[in-house]
Order: C-alpha cells, then sequence, then structure tokens
C-alpha cells in the first residue's frame, strides 16, 4: 500500500468530555483526515459546536461517560468499520503539527513490527518537550535518545520505548487486529500504559518518531491530594493495583493473592486492639483487593488470545 493511499484510510479517533477550551485547536491540526469523535456525556457546548462548525466529522454523542478507553473502543470500531487501514488516537488537548501522521506512517511502513507509533509531545506553547513525554524517553528506557539530540548524531527514524501515553497514538490494523482495543477494567488513566503491555506480549514495539509533533496542552494541571481512605483514594489505589497485576507479562498472581491474606491477618490484630476505624478501612482494601484479583485473572486469560477483543462490546 502506497503513503498515499494509506493516508486517505487514516481515522483520527477522539475522545470528548467538556472540550470546549481545545477542541477547534485539535479538529483544524487534523481536519483534512477522516474524524471520528466520541463524546462522554459532555455538559458544555461541545457537541453543538461540532455540529455547527464541523458537520463533516463523525460524532458519536454518549449519553454516558464510558470512560477514555472504552469510548476509544467505540471510535476504532466504527473507523475500522469504515475501512481503516490505520487508527491515530488524538487527545482532545493535543494538535497535531504539519506531516506529522504522514511520517509517522512512513516510518510503520517501513518498521512494521512498531504496531504504536508516537510523535514526540511538545507542550502547548510548542517551546518545550512535554513534562511527561520527557519521562517516556529518559536514558532508561531508549539510551540513545537523548544522547543522539545532544550530541547531534544522525537521527534513527524510531526509538523504541516500553511506554509512550495515548494523547497521540498512530495504531497499525496489525495491532488492533491482534491485540485488540484497551481493557474494560480501566476507566480512565492506566488504559494506555496497560496496552502497551499487552502490545509487548503479542510481539509489537511501540516507538517515537523524532520528527514528527504534536503539542499537548496540559501544562497548568496538577494532580491532586488525596484524603487517605476516600473514595478517590480507593479509586487510584485500585488503578494502581490493576496496572501491576493486570500486567499479561508477569506472573505475579501469587504476590496478589498473598497481599490478600497478609490484610486479613492486619484486620483480625486491629479486631483485638478495638481499632475499628482501622478495621473499617482493612474491610474496604480487602474488598478492594478481592474484586481486583478476580478482574485481573479475567483480563489476563482474555488478553491472551488473539484477535479484536474489546471492540464488539457496543
Amino acid at each position: 500500500m502506497s503513503l498515499e493511499n494509506s493516508g486517505k484510510n487514516t481515522y483520527v479517533v477522539i475522545v470528548t468530555y467538556n472540550a470546549m477550551s481545545y477542541i477547534q485547536k485539535c479538529l483544524d491540526s487534523c481536519v483534512k483526515q477522516p474524524i471520528v469523535i466520541v463524546d462522554n456525556n459532555s455538559s458544555d457546548d461541545t457537541v453543538t459546536f461540532i455540529k455547527k462548525h464541523y458537520p463533516n466529522v463523525y460524532l458519536l454523542p454518549q449519553k454516558v461517560n464510558l470512560g477514555f478507553g472504552q469510548a476509544n473502543n467505540l471510535g476504532i470500531r466504527f473507523a475500522l468499520e469504515k475501512g481503516a487501514e490505520y487508527v491515530f488516537l488524538l487527545n482532545q488537548d493535543a494538535y497535531l503539527k504539519e506531516g506529522t501522521l504522514e511520517k509517522l506512517i512512513q516510518v510503520n511502513q517501513t518498521f512494521s513490527e512498531f504496531g504504536i507509533l508516537s510523535p514526540i509531545h511538545l507542550n502547548g506553547n510548542g517551546d518545550r518537550l512535554d513534562q511527561n513525554f520527557s519521562n517516556y524517553v529518559s536514558y532508561r528506557n531508549n539510551q540513545n535518545f537523548y544522547s543522539d539530540f545532544i550530541i547531534n548524531k544522525p537521527l534513527k527514524a524510531v526509538y523504541e520505548v516500553p511506554f509512550v501515553n495515548a494523547a497521540g497514538w498512530l495504531l497499525s490494523k496489525d495491532v488492533l487486529d491482534t491485540v485488540g482495543g484497551f481493557d474494560p477494567i480501566f476507566f480512565h488513566y492506566g488504559e494506555d500504559d496497560n496496552y502497551c503491555q499487552r502490545a509487548a506480549y503479542h510481539g509489537f514495539k511501540i516507538g517515537v518518531v523524532p520528527t514528527a509533533f504534536l503539542l499537548h496542552d496540559r501544562e497548568n494541571r496538577t494532580s491532586k491530594e488525596l484524603e487517605y481512605g476516600t473514595k478517590q483514594y480507593f479509586e487510584r489505589k485500585s488503578r494502581s493495583l490493576k496496572l501491576k497485576f493486570a500486567d499479561i507479562n508477569l506472573n505475579n498472581s501469587k504476590e496478589l493473592a498473598e497481599l490478600i491474606l497478609k490484610r486479613k491477618k492486619s484486620r483480625i490484630k486491629e479486631y483485638i486492639k478495638l481499632d475499628f476505624k482501622r478495621v473499617s478501612y482493612l474491610n474496604k482494601e480487602i474488598e478492594m483487593l478481592e474484586r481486583i484479583a478476580n478482574e485481573v485473572r479475567l483480563s489476563k486469560e482474555q488478553n491472551k488470545i488473539v484477535g479484536r477483543n474489546y471492540l464488539n462490546n457496543y
């Protein structure tokens, strides 16, 4: 397939949620491509704005918030049904630089073992690297990336990394047919880490293309300090544990079972000490851990199957 033809069969999938601050700049950066937007029940004017100003995009408004991964699955399935050879996942707060998709496609056609390709992520102004992205291409993850730039060595066409976040992913049809979509055990955050783990399990590489760029407009966001034991605290803890124990490349089910047993022993001790506040916390943690144990067991079984799992649930 030629680069020209593959470009026409590249669909951009964007998940929106209250995106009015970003959506015009985002869509203008990729408007030459077929675009599929899955809106996660925005409460602002996102849907109305898109209908009025971008009537040619495929807009799939939802009645509930599906989360990032499952909304993307819906968009990916739609694109594949339209005949997409590539799907490019783009965050609503990210903007493509000119020629980015063409460069990514060209690299994939030369290095087809890379199922996931990302451009370099700059900050919203385009004058620095995005802070989180700089960690993904650190010396630990790729010894050559920064060195080649600083020493002024010829740049490689692609730099392999174990992970890059899904703010801008080119996914080949091959990786989608083999790995499937995002795992539904993740609602928001962690689903892209998990997908990279699964891609690696099935023999695909993840890469960064140094000549392709996007702007990720998120510099002013800060992580909230969560109060110990709150619902939000357990949600974050649950996500972290799922990310660790759902890794299809690791055999760590025994470690999770031992952690549950350890917490149950701790609960008995706290009962004896009449520390019912601590008992209440441990009850919640044990319930969470047992739920996660079941979810990750089923997840690992499913993710060993080759095929478009998770893309046909709607």
